[in-house]
């Protein structure tokens, strides 16, 4: 099994540098230094002088790529992308290119926690359309009824009023498809015959159910469970925007409205390796839930 795992780390450090690399090409394609700058100066008088000093302030003054201003002399090391991907793997996320974003490392931190209460609960609880709900819930709950507020949050015991609607609606929009799932799952399982020859010596339904069809039905459930823990730190896109909650979903939104490259590469690193943190979990995990499986 190490061998096993450290193959799969491995595979999984190109995976980043192939999705921090597409980042960095589909982010640039679109966008310039320039561009960054003239959005982030706002409403001053944007001068040529101001954008220079700015790239130079970030980092952003350097050729993206390949760094050949001097003829002969032309390296990868002194360019924007390797100085960024460098300090990714570092975990080093820095300064966010907006003014007002500060310590990229220090928000995701903090807002992580954020993320993690709304997440955690519908991870843990868990069709239609979760706009729905969304939409629903909010008209009925806050502006007709008045039982929770609409959006936003607040720390300490007043988190609950702020998350209880949030939470209750994204477990009701995943309900419907898990209980499917997992009724499928393990209607498949009570019609095989080990399920009868355990029935036949005299077992009782809840040995029969727990001990044998839930351990044999743990496989997929490992699979659907595992998929959405990167989710639990993340937070949801969707949610977190309607609500107005300030987590991690949130922070991507802003960064995306500002282009702020800094944060999106952050969030787009740090979901890759949780992905890949997840998956080998989920592997590891098929190897006690079925003595069967073994990781070669």
């Amino acid at each position: 099994m190490i061998a096993y795992i450290i193959r799969r780390v491995l595979y999984g450090v190109l995976i980043l540098l192939g999705v921090n690399l597409a980042t960095f090409f589909l982010f640039f394609t679109v966008n310039t230094p320039d561009d960054m700058a003239r959005m982030n100066i706002g409403g001053k008088r944007v001068t040529q002088e101001l954008i220079e000093k700015w790239k130079v302030e970030r980092g952003y003054d350097k050729p993206l790529y390949w760094n050949d201003k001097e003829p002969g002399t032309g390296r990868l090391t002194d360019t924007i992308f390797w100085e960024r991907s460098v300090s990714l793997f570092k975990l080093d996320f820095g300064r966010a290119d907006s003014e007002s974003a500060g310590d990229i490392g220090h928000e995701v931190g903090s807002r992580m926690w954020i993320s993690i209460q709304l997440a955690l609960p519908i991870f843990l609880l868990q069709a239609i359309s979760s706009l729905f709900y969304i939409i629903v819930g909010q008209y009925l709950f806050s502006r007709v009824l008045r039982l929770v507020p609409i959006s936003g949050y607040a720390g300490g015991l007043d988190v609950v009023r702020f998350l209880i609607l949030p939470v209750a609606l994204s477990a009701f929009a995943r309900l419907g498809a898990e209980a499917r799932l997992y009724r499928a799952m393990f209607l498949e399982e009570i019609g095989k015959d080990y399920v009868r020859t355990a029935r036949a010596k005299g077992l009782s339904e809840t040995v029969v159910m727990f001990r044998h069809v839930l351990r044999n039905a743990l496989i997929p459930i490992i699979t659907s469970a595992g998929s959405y823990l990167p989710y639990v730190f993340l937070g949801s896109l969707v949610f977190e925007s309607f609500f107005g909650i300030p987590g991690l979903g949130a922070y991507v939104i802003e960064a995306i409205s500002k282009q702020d490259f800094a944060i999106v590469r952050t969030m787009v690193f740090v979901g890759s390796l949780l992905a890949i943190t997840s998956y080998i979990l989920i592997d590891i995990a098929y190897t006690w839930a079925d003595p069967r499986v073994r990781l070669a």
